[in-house]
């Protein structure tokens, strides 16, 4: 992966650092104020930053370009090799396919479409990025790891700037369920605080078998636990992708590759059930497509992003599944105003 800060007009492999699309108001570097990052406000990247990878399926070379985006802009994708093209919503009914990857189109023209985003989105959740722009060279994200280690490395790298705008957060009112072939789930569930994942996995290879992983969702946990649990795939699928055109930029370097009893990456796993923890990194991404981050419980079983979407567009199917948290009141968001401005 080739990462470069874009800083004041730089280029980077002929890709000008300049997001096709402005956003201003929020440039500037990150004042010692905004590194506490106030759980009440949202945020944005201090600075745009560009990486260029290959693309999982096409195999061909992407660049892509994260730039800071104003407040309540959210998170959004732009095709930056079609000229002029609109920018389009992360958000779950924008999500037009998700068989091999989730794939969000812009609702204007469906042919612009940005394929395998779950990770990067489930890097920008677990950073508490709202709002950024994503731009890049083709219809699909670079690869990169295969996890999202490497998209929390460009975020890291970016830095993170408070904006001046209340969060909201939505909260699960109550449960809500959707259910899949051979007795696979997904579940949303009221919770106190903050997301938490229950996953559990069952497939024949034995080298999965059955797995479970759970977590609360904070930065760290998610960068020691799972960030860097890598897509994983069996060899005969990769053997049919390959023969439809697909797959071309998968390899033992960003996918665990399973066969029967034995896994082929010659370094084998990075941790113990890996299988379990990257299902768990999709469903932190998928669900960051509600368009806002959660205070819920989520429990999948052998769920997969086709349930985790049908999840979303069920929950807000109904009003009465859902609320945004109750907003602090005048006085304690202006406490916690001063409190920024005095450190």
């Amino acid at each position: 992966m080739q990462v470069t800060p874009t800083h004041g007009g730089n280029t980077a492999h002929g890709v000008d650092a300049k997001p096709p699309e402005t956003v201003s108001g929020i440039d500037g570097p990150v004042t010692r104020s905004e590194r506490g990052n106030s759980k009440n406000l949202q945020t944005t990247l201090a600075n745009p930053i560009h990486c260029q990878g290959i693309a999982l399926h096409s195999g061909v070379t992407v660049d892509l370009i994260l730039s800071p985006a104003a407040a309540n802009t959210g998170v959004r994708f732009q095709r930056s090799d079609v000229v002029g093209s609109p920018s389009f919503p992360a958000l779950y009914d924008y999500i037009v396919d998700t068989r091999l990857s989730t794939v969000v189109a812009c609702d204007a023209d469906p042919a612009l479409r940005v394929a395998t985003i779950e990770h990067l989105m489930a890097a920008l959740n677990a950073c508490e990025i709202d709002n950024v722009l994503i731009a890049v060279s083709g219809p699909e994200l670079p690869v990169l790891d295969g996890a999202s280690d490497a998209f929390m490395f460009l975020i890291r790298c970016a830095g993170r700037k408070t904006l001046e705008t209340p969060r909201q957060v939505i909260e699960i009112l109550r449960n809500v369920r959707v259910e899949g072939e051979n007795g696979a789930f997904a579940e949303l569930r009221p919770a106190q605080r903050g997301l938490s994942l229950a996953i559990s996995l069952s497939f024949a290879a034995r080298a999965i078998g059955n797995q479970r992983y759970a977590m609360q969702l904070n930065e760290q946990r998610f960068a020691e636990e799972v960030a860097f649990c890598r897509t994983f795939v069996n060899r005969q699928d990769i053997e049919y992708l390959q023969s439809i055109g697909l797959a071309r930029g998968g390899s033992l370097e960003n996918a665990v590759v399973v066969d029967g009893e034995n896994i082929l990456n010659p370094a084998g796993l990075k941790i113990e059930r890996e299988f379990a923890r990257h299902k768990l990194l999709d469903a932190i991404g998928d669900l960051y497509c509600a368009g806002h981050r959660m205070q819920a419980g989520f429990i999948g079983h052998k769920s997969g992003h086709t349930l985790n979407n049908k999840l979303l567009r069920t929950v807000f199917s109904d009003a009465a599944n859902w609320r945004f948290v109750p907003a602090a009141s005048p006085r304690a968001l202006t406490k916690t105003l001063r409190a920024r401005v005095a450190a």
